[in-house]
């Protein structure tokens, strides 16, 4: 395999991190997807929910939509699966019954206990390809390319997505004055 061109100064895809980092992703994460659907019958998304659920339950559903980094609406069908499968619970709160908060079910608790490990060794695996002080200053970067990517969003002067209405939004990038069109102005 010939190596990529450079990050610092791209000049094709190849040369991008996005897209290096989202190929690395896609190959290594197919897996996990391999593993999740295949041995155990939930999604990655749903694997994704199932393991930060482990990590803190009694939280809410936008709570967890905002750490799995998905939107409202796709951990809501996530979550709506889970509970389906009996690996995760509704709880109203006493304090507030209007308020829901989520966690394990023991069924749930057994899957994330089967799961994690050999998730954990696929992981393993990959880094077997680096040595410990690359494995550190990995981690290290990874951590500042997280808040980099935090601080960018921040101040980002881009429309949000809007996927409920996003032919219609890529229509009125292409045509931004659809008027214009129909009475032959365009």
């Amino acid at each position: 395999m010939s190596r990529p061109e450079s990050l610092a100064s791209p000049t094709s895809l190849d040369g991008l991190l996005l897209y290096r980092m989202s190929r690395v992703l896609a190959v290594s994460g197919s897996l996990v997807v391999r593993l999740c659907e295949g041995q155990f019958g939930i999604t990655r998304r749903e694997w994704r929910v199932l393991a930060l659920l482990a990590l803190e339950e009694g939280v809410f559903s936008s709570e967890l939509a905002q750490r799995a980094q998905l939107d409202r609406a796709r951990t809501s069908r996530a979550l709506t699966t889970l509970v389906a499968k009996k690996l995760v619970r509704r709880d109203a709160r006493p304090d507030d019954r209007r308020q829901i908060s989520l966690a394990l079910t023991d069924e749930g608790r057994a899957l994330y206990a089967a799961i994690f490990p050999l998730v954990t060794g696929i992981n393993q695996q990959l880094l077997s390809a680096l040595g410990r002080p690359e494995i550190d200053a990995l981690d290290n970067i990874l951590i500042r390319l997280q808040q980099r990517a935090g601080e960018m969003v921040e101040r980002a002067d881009l429309p949000r997505a809007d996927r409920r209405h996003g032919t219609r939004m890529r229509r009125e990038l292409m045509d931004p004055d659809p008027d214009a069109a129909e009475s032959g102005r365009g």
